[in-house]
């Protein structure tokens, strides 16, 4: 089970999620979010981030936005907008993780198959992820047994998680909010716990 901490602001909390064996570690570049980080920032963020693939979080970006991450080092592009399968292309399909949020009569364009991974967010008007509300599993579940390659996000937290794992069985779970003490400021404690609560899901 691959995991992702998402909305990483500060050194020492990209850090502590390196020490805990995270595979991913996310950077919102998405100005209206709470946990934004200036672009120019992911130079520093990057430094500390080790082995842990970089995913730099847009919203409907420009394609200058997307190369400047690219060459500052992210590893991976989440889209979290209405972005397009051509616009996907450009970057590369096999560096982007094209991120849903759902809702009722949901689907997703088979040739979306072809990103990176497809993540799973809980829909909520006016807000791009870090609801910390949790969505019906059952339909991420579907996707998954449809052949997506599938990142579970929304509300998780250490408590939940081990649920969601045995549910869903995704590629990867992602967190932010489950894991703070505000947003943008990352809780250690509750960074172990949800990495401890993972590896346990994995031995059943």
């Amino acid at each position: 089970m691959k995991v992702k901490f998402c909305g990483l602001t500060r050194e020492e909390d990209v850090s502590k999620a390196v020490s805990l064996g995270v595979d991913y570690v996310g950077f919102i570049l998405y100005p209206l979010s709470k946990r934004y980080v200036r672009p120019e920032r992911l130079k520093e963020l990057f430094k500390v981030a080790e082995d842990a693939k970089k995913v730099a979080v847009f919203v409907e970006p420009s394609y200058e936005e997307v190369k400047l991450a690219l060459d500052y080092g992210a590893d991976l592009i989440q889209l979290h907008g209405d972005e397009s399968i051509d616009f996907a292309r450009k970057i590369g399909m096999e560096r982007v993780i094209k991120a849903f949020r759902v809702k009722q009569d949901f689907s997703i364009d088979q040739r979306w198959k072809e990103a990176y991974a497809i993540l799973l967010d809980t829909y909520q008007e006016g807000l791009y992820g870090g609801t910390g509300r949790t969505f019906d599993w059952s339909v991420a579940r579907r996707f998954v047994e449809g052949g997506f390659r599938i990142f579970l996000s929304g509300g998780l937290n250490p408590q939940n998680v081990q649920a969601a794992v045995k549910e869903v069985r995704p590629y990867a779970v992602d967190v932010s909010s489950g894991i703070e003490k505000s947003p943008g400021v990352k809780d250690h404690k509750k960074m172990e716990e949800f990495m401890h609560a993972v590896k346990d899901s994995s031995k059943d």
